[in-house]
């Protein structure tokens, strides 16, 4: 059937109330109410929309065709979708436009559990952007809207044409393992809703380029205006505190309330974005890992995450679950308190990190030596306190003496008593060459590797 069949078979139809005639695919027919059509700036092809005779003035029998610049099918019948792919495998030259199909093109060789995860939450409601529009928003991606980057790319601002604001993740040509990232990404945080996680808009997926587009974060992250001596002092203890206590909640969401357990395992002051109200927003889900039923270890052969934000049990034998999560928010908090990277020195002439700093001067009842400076005496001293005592919990080298992220968040909104901390292994932060006899490891000192998501 050519294209003047199809509009005949259209007309002939009284229940018809559009067409459109697919190379490679033939006529398609509508008869019911057009959902799902989305408008880019090129490429697609004509839907022409039948209007009864009565819309028009006396004596113009004339139809009104609408063609619309580019359209995608989104909700066609599953027999039309099935030859679609059928045909694109045999001839090679069809693009599937849907979110599923490109994230299952983008590699040959995905893991089976990512499929199951596509069928059982299948992301299309999230908004596929054209190239186009996302070329245009952030000046072709120009350095002056560069906002950072990290193992996966660039991270860019940008303005759509109706104002909003976005921050766009552009997948790096040269990460071998972006693009299980990107799919890791794309399908767990789609399904994530939180106050305290960043959302994700949609996504641009169009020959080499592979986008992440979320909503802007006009403060950007947490580690820009803490490590920075001319800006930390914005961050007063009331507005450290909340961010204390926001990335705890979000860490309870992932852990306990959301559909999906989830052990995020990259938990760091560089992936807590900041809102205009300074509200923190959890970010990069790459490396996250689904945890399904009741099991409460996971093991992998391939360790990723960014050295001094690791476990020990995780660094050294591959072992993660929430507990992982809760160290790496104890080294997170003590970081909000004093200021200071985890990787930096303290009394040089011992060359000690962040925990074992913290851990001295809590033991010899100094504690209050170990909050930020610019932080001046604008702090409660109970509530300072508190939070290191949690810290030092928190990072506890034995798993089964860290608390829940539950119990974290109760900890921080009670005066109840809190379990005396025990001194915290620090040795395999010092040396990576520790870790090295041990287990095959990956890992970074500034930026996170990628590992496939993974549905148990």
């Amino acid at each position: 059937m050519d294209f003047q069949g199809c509009r005949t078979q259209c007309q002939n139809n009284c229940s018809c109330l559009a067409y459109a005639f697919v190379t490679n695919i033939g006529c398609l027919i509508w008869s019911q109410d057009l959902l799902d059509i989305q408008q880019f700036s090129t490429g697609g092809v004509d839907l022409f929309i039948r209007l009864a005779d009565a819309e028009f003035d006396e004596g113009k029998r004339t139809k009104l065709i609408v063609s619309l610049t580019s359209i995608c099918f989104i909700s066609i019948a599953a027999v039309v979708f099935g030859l679609h792919r059928l045909r694109a495998k045999q001839k090679g030259n069809i693009k599937v436009t849907t979110m599923r199909s490109e994230l299952n093109d983008m590699t040959k060789n995905s893991r089976d559990t990512i499929e199951e995860l596509i069928r059982k939450h299948d992301p299309s409601e999230l908004i596929i952007y054209d190239l186009d529009s996302i070329l245009i928003a952030t000046s072709n991606f120009s350095i002056n809207n560069k906002l950072g980057g990290g193992g996966f790319g660039p991270v860019y601002k940008g303005k759509l044409q109706e104002g909003k604001e976005i921050a766009v993740k552009r997948l790096s040509s040269s990460s071998g393992q972006g693009i299980e990232e990107f799919k890791n990404e794309v399908m767990l945080i789609s399904k994530l809703q939180h106050k305290n996680l960043v959302r994700i808009m949609g996504c641009c997926i169009k020959d080499e380029e592979k986008l992440l587009i979320y909503e802007f974060m006009p403060n950007r992250s947490l580690d820009t205006l803490l490590f920075d001596p001319m800006r930390r002092g914005v961050l007063d203890w009331a507005k450290r505190f909340n961010i204390i206590q926001g990335v705890a909640r979000g860490l309870l969401y992932l852990h306990h309330d959301s559909c999906l357990k989830v052990i995020h395992r990259d938990l760091k002051v560089s992936n807590i974005l900041l809102d205009e109200n300074m509200n923190p927003k959890i970010s990069d889900f790459g490396l996250a890992r689904i945890v399904q039923g009741t099991h409460n270890l996971e093991n992998t052969q391939k360790v990723v995450g960014t050295l001094g934000y690791m476990s020990p049990e995780y660094a050294m034998r591959g072992i993660f679950s929430e507990k992982s999560d809760v160290y790496s928010f104890g080294v997170l908090l003590l970081e909000i308190i004093a200021g200071r990277k985890n990787t930096s020195s303290f009394y040089k002439e011992q060359e000690l990190g962040i925990l074992a700093y913290a851990w001295n001067l809590w033991n010899e009842g100094k504690g209050l030596d170990f909050v930020d400076d610019v932080l001046a005496d604008s702090y409660s001293a109970s509530e300072v306190m508190r939070c290191m005592h949690i810290g030092l919990l928190c990072v506890q080298n034995n798993a089964a003496d860290r608390p829940t992220i539950a119990d974290v968040v109760f900890m921080l909104r009670s005066e109840t008593d809190c379990a005396q901390p025990k001194q915290p292994t620090f040795t395999f932060q010092n040396s990576i060459s520790d870790l090295q006899p041990h287990h095959n490891h990956v890992w970074s000192a500034n930026e996170a590797t990628i590992s496939l998501l993974e549905g148990r």
